[in-house]
Formats: structure tokens, C-alpha cells, sequence
């Protein structure tokens, strides 16, 4: 039988502390003894109106990542950072579903290294999918958006 270097509970409050904030990883060092926790966040999903509602994707949310990022007007993260999706806390956002947008819009922002990008729509068109949540995590090269 191995001995965990952290008891169960610690692990235990961990995890409820990820949920608490929505966290999506906490690491802990005490001496040389290290835990990390980590969790995946949750998929983000929005409301499509009726006209725009499109059957869901038989294949792996993977490939769907893929193929949303090369779509023509796909709206690609250019940096790893948090995704806003409004200027401030509590302010009205960018755009939304359904939004008419204009090439070089901001559409959204992204922090990296505590500074605010803004993302510029690559083209004009209506918002058709919005594909982050405000505060979730971004990769180099994620679709955030698809503008038709």
C-alpha cells in the first residue's frame, strides 16, 4: 500500500476549493512535498436562435475545435490568455448572437501577462456562434467566435 504525501481530505478541500472560485488548477508545496489539482473547464454554451440552430457535431469535441478554427470566419485567439467578453465586470458585452459586426470591431479581449489585447473582427458579418465564456482560458489559435 503507497502513502499518499497529502492526506485525502486535503485533496478533498482542494477540490471543493476549484468549484468554490472556479479555479481551474491549484498547487500546493509544503517542504518538498507538492499536490496539484487540476479539472477541466466547463464546455461553454449559448442560446442559437432558432433560424441560426444547426444539428450538433457527430464527431469528437476535438475535431469540432478544428474545424470551427478554420472556418472562414472564424475569430482565432492570436495569444494564450483569459478570454472577456466585455470591456469591464458588469458591463455590457462586445457583441452578442446575432450581432452585426464590422471588419476591425472589437469583438472580445484577451489578458496576457496583465495586459488587455483587443480582438479585432477579421471580417464583417453576423455573429453566428460564440464559442468562450468571459474568463475562460484561451489557446494560441482557439476559435473564439464565428462570424458568417
Amino acid at each position: 500500500m503507497t502513502t499518499l504525501p497529502f492526506s485525502v481530505d486535503a485533496i478533498r478541500e482542494l477540490a471543493a476549493i476549484l468549484t468554490e472560485t472556479g479555479l481551474t488548477e491549484i498547487e500546493l508545496a509544503e517542504g518538498e512535498r507538492r499536490i496539484r489539482v487540476a479539472r477541466s473547464p466547463a464546455p461553454a454554451t449559448f442560446a442559437v436562435p432558432a433560424a441560426a440552430a444547426v444539428p450538433a457535431a457527430e464527431s469528437a469535441p476535438a475535431v469540432a475545435a478544428i474545424a470551427d478554427a478554420e472556418h472562414p470566419g472564424a475569430v482565432v485567439s492570436p495569444m494564450v490568455g483569459v478570454a472577456y467578453l466585455s470591456p469591464e465586470p458588469g458591463a455590457a458585452p462586445f457583441v452578442s448572437l446575432g450581432a452585426a459586426v464590422s471588419e476591425g470591431q472589437t469583438v472580445l479581449l484577451i489578458e496576457a501577462m496583465k495586459t488587455f489585447n483587443q480582438i479585432k473582427a477579421p471580417r464583417s458579418g453576423t455573429v453566428s456562434r460564440i464559442l468562450v465564456a468571459s474568463g475562460s482560458p484561451v489557446e494560441y489559435g482557439e476559435a473564439l467566435m464565428i462570424i458568417e
